[in-house]
């Protein structure tokens, strides 16, 4: 049967990952040619670190690099956060893939719409 793999990753899989492990992870998982969706996003740091390693592995004619789409992070402004002054940011879903196989073709708050194709 021939297809894209899709894989969806919980977020207690990833919370026992430090931020390099997750990279790795999540590149040596695209390279297979597996579209990942996460469900607990990347934090801006762990996506800069994602973006920065994936370049660096690109090449002509192997690896095309990522294309990444995330829901934009909710920040937790209660009652009680606002009294202590602290504000928590939340990530949300992130769906990740090869980037010739991989097309955001519309995002918002909370839809992202993908196309996914055969690898080219």
């Amino acid at each position: 049967m021939q297809g894209i793999q899709m894989d969806l990753i919980s977020e207690e899989r990833l919370s026992g990952m430090n931020p390099v492990e997750k990279v790795k992870f999540i590149i040596d998982e695209v390279k297979k040619d597996k579209v990942l969706v996460l469900e607990k996003g990347l934090t801006p740091d762990e996506e800069a670190n994602l973006i920065e390693m994936t370049m660096t592995k690109i090449q002509p004619e192997g690896f095309s690099g990522i294309e990444m789409e995330s829901y934009p992070s909710q920040t937790n402004n209660s009652f009680i956060n606002k009294l202590l002054k602290k504000s928590t940011h939340r990530t949300r879903l992130t769906i990740i893939g090869p980037a010739n196989q991989l097309k955001t073709l519309k995002k918002d708050r909370d839809l992202i719409t993908t196309l996914l194709s055969s690898k080219e």
